[in-house]
């Protein structure tokens, strides 16, 4: 995930997710919820060319009128956002959607969203100054069951980095969701490798 505050700006965030890209990160999510909507816009209108380079999908963080404005993939939805459902009917069928799901009702509930969602994202695995409102981690164990609930891919956020990557894939994740780890890394594409380093060890 790329939160442009983290990045150190706009223009910073165009870098990291061009390193990061180049690193091989699988899919850019924007969020940026100290930003006003037009700088959402405007940021991604610039990295939506740099995931098509790269051919690798763009999402936006809630806000379904930026991703319709820019031409972005699709949309992650938190449980307290506009409802899933809803979502899909504005972005269409083809459209990426994703839900933030972080206990066991919630991933229950979107087990019966067939058509409606594309992907859970599940956690957080551990606390994270990214996001001060998170609900209560789960943990390893608390993650583990979560991903063997889920009917759909279930990727593992919060408090994810470079050392203990390795220990979340153990709980079978589709894949982990980062903002820190890469956006501030001295060298965001040497981090993004590392990351991609951690998931392939335990897949092989």
């Amino acid at each position: 995930m790329l939160d442009p505050v983290q990045c150190g700006g706009h223009d910073a965030a165009v870098a990291v997710t061009r390193a990061a890209l180049k690193g091989g990160v699988t899919l850019v999510q924007l969020r940026a919820p100290e930003w006003h909507k037009r700088a959402w816009f405007d940021l991604a209108r610039d990295l939506l060319p740099l995931t098509r380079e790269h051919e690798v999908p763009f999402i936006i963080n809630d806000h379904v009128d930026v991703a319709l404005a820019v031409g972005a993939d699709g949309v992650h939805v938190r449980q307290r956002d506009l409802p899933v459902d809803e979502t899909r009917r504005r972005l269409g069928p083809n459209a990426l959607i994703g839900l933030s799901a972080s206990n066991l009702a919630e991933v229950e509930d979107a087990n019966r969203l067939d058509g409606i969602v594309d992907y859970l994202g599940v956690g957080p695995v551990w606390a994270t100054p990214t996001k001060t409102d998170a609900s209560t981690p789960c943990g390893i164990d608390g993650l583990a069951m979560l991903v063997e609930r889920a009917r759909f891919p279930a990727v593992a956020i919060g408090g994810i980095q470079a050392d203990n990557a390795a220990d979340v894939m153990r709980a079978k994740p589709a894949g982990i969701a980062v903002v820190s780890a890469i956006c501030k890394a001295k060298h965001p594409r040497d981090a993004a490798k590392s990351l991609a380093a951690h998931i392939a060890q335990t897949r092989s």
